[in-house]
């Protein structure tokens, strides 16, 4: 069991993250825009969230894997995208929509449908199917409680399946059962399908919930979340298909991810460096870069928010990060917040995420900004590039006030018109002229290393033979530049 060798399919470049119809409208002009206006920008590959059909949460709650919304494009633009881009899809590993044909069908036939075996009956859990309170107080809860309550059409009797997550009761998400053979085979059938349509990377979304087990937590269940990693490590290689993992816990359960081999997130570098660009001061982020693993891929902005609770539990103190919380919330910010009372702090602190573009969290400074992704990418690992922050841009709040949801402040969709009003953006310009230097300096490929610094700065460095690159941040002025040897070995000054 377990595989300690990352591979090294991926290109250490930067990759973008983009919903299907965010850039331009479409997968065909997202496919334009990369062979482009964005040409040379995105070598690493492009992240392209949910493109599936789904009944909510904006593709998060997928009916299927086999087929591209036609409101998208087809898997012939997904395809035209691969031959010239590595693609990362997501796969919620853990669940499924309840407006799937797999649940549907369960839902009309009950026991006799053909995928029944597909979901988490509650006698597959508790042998008389009746739910334990005792048993329930154990487990990390995304909702009330775990499971959900359904009417069968054709026998009219209800069935209890597990639902870790969903806001309405009944949920929408319904969880497959791992172990079953047919969910195997349909898991198998996702990934030869993403195979044949260029995907090169697939990220399993809620991996750490696939586990129930009476007596734990059922979040990261040690040591069968490893059994289950094996498993469907083995089928990714088999389609040569790099794996990432996504997991929101304390940090030792990522540090476990990544000594098991594992690509892993890292959660905690969003925080640190808006830390050490607002507080002025590098310390916390030099201590964090000399221990920190390398297989990671880095990213400041998401399509949900800045991570806080759990994943820096720990290692920040958190009357500190209550007054980094108000400044964000001073720029625009909104929160999610951890709702069970057991998993707040002492305290009561209790923001899982800051919800905000970077850019407005950096008070629209341009150099402030530009330091934190020169910063992101010095740091060791695959750097991805969220749309709007590439766009530098600005918390939506007429969108938040227009739908009531919290993440909608970064989740702005750009017209052609928009995006070629962006690029002419200085702070934009600036920011693509850093990317193509991190996507081509060779030092990048070597060794990195932190150098001393006065907390007011902040100094990294990569080496590969007689080819070097450093970053220094002045964190006074927020002013960054970069040393590098060009190709003859000279050293040349370039101020971001």
């Amino acid at each position: 069991m377990g595989w300690k060798r990352v591979s090294v399919l991926l290109k250490n470049q930067v990759q973008l993250i983009t919903y299907p119809d965010s850039l331009g409208g479409n997968l065909s002009t997202l496919n334009h825009l990369l062979l482009n206006e964005l040409a040379g920008l995105f070598t690493g590959g492009v992240h392209i969230l949910p493109p599936f059909p789904s009944s909510g949460d904006r593709g998060f709650a997928p009916l299927t894997y086999l087929e591209i919304d036609p409101v998208f494009g087809t898997w012939e633009d997904i395809r035209c995208i691969g031959e010239h881009t590595d693609i990362l899809v997501d796969l919620m590993v853990n669940h499924i929509s309840q407006q799937s044909p797999y649940f549907q069908d369960f839902l009309r036939k009950g026991r006799s449908s053909e995928y029944a075996d597909l979901f988490l009956t509650l006698d597959k859990v508790w042998a008389d199917g009746v739910p334990v309170q005792k048993d329930i107080d154990h487990m990390f809860l995304r909702r009330e409680v775990p499971y959900s309550t359904f009417r069968i059409h054709e026998s009219g009797e209800e069935e209890k399946v597990w639902t870790t997550f969903g806001k309405t009761d009944p949920s929408e998400q319904i969880d497959l059962d791992i172990r079953a053979a047919i969910t195997q085979q349909l898991l198998r059938s996702f990934f030869e399908n993403f195979k044949k349509n260029n995907v090169k990377i697939v990220r399993l979304d809620a991996v750490g919930y696939v586990i129930k087990k009476l007596g734990t937590s059922c979040f990261f269940v040690e040591p069968d979340i490893y059994i289950f990693l094996d498993w469907v490590k083995s089928l990714a290689d088999e389609l040569e298909i790099e794996l990432l993992p996504e997991v929101h816990a304390h940090y030792s359960v990522q540090y476990k991810l990544a000594d098991f081999g594992c690509w892993i997130y890292d959660f905690i570098l969003p925080y640190r460096v808006l830390e050490t660009l607002i507080n002025r001061s590098s310390g916390e982020l030099r201590r964090y870069l000399a221990n920190r693993p390398a297989n990671q891929f880095t990213m400041l902005d998401c399509h949900d928010g800045i991570p806080v609770k759990p994943d820096l539990d720990g290692l920040i103190r958190t009357d500190e990060a209550q007054q980094l919380v108000d400044i964000c919330l001073e720029r625009g910010a909104n929160l999610s917040l951890i709702l069970s009372d057991k998993h707040k702090s002492e305290d009561g602190f209790n923001v899982h995420q800051i919800r905000c573009t970077y850019y407005s969290a950096l008070n629209e400074d341009d150099d402030a900004y530009l330091a934190a992704r020169a910063i992101q990418f010095f740091v060791p690992g695959i750097p991805q590039v969220y749309y709007v922050g590439l766009f530098a841009g600005e918390n939506d709040l007429e969108r938040v006030a227009e739908t009531g949801e919290g993440r909608e402040i970064n989740r702005q969709n750009y017209t052609m018109e928009d995006i070629e009003q962006q690029l002419d953006k200085k702070v934009v310009q600036r920011l693509m002229e850093l990317i193509r230097f991190r996507n081509s300096h060779q030092a990048f490929q070597g060794e990195f290393n932190v150098l001393d610094s006065p907390d007011n700065q902040l100094c990294l460095n990569w080496k590969l033979d007689n080819q070097q690159c450093s970053l220094t941040v002045d964190l006074q002025t927020y002013q960054s530049v970069i040393h590098y040897s060009d190709p003859s070995g000279c050293l040349v000054a370039y101020r971001i």
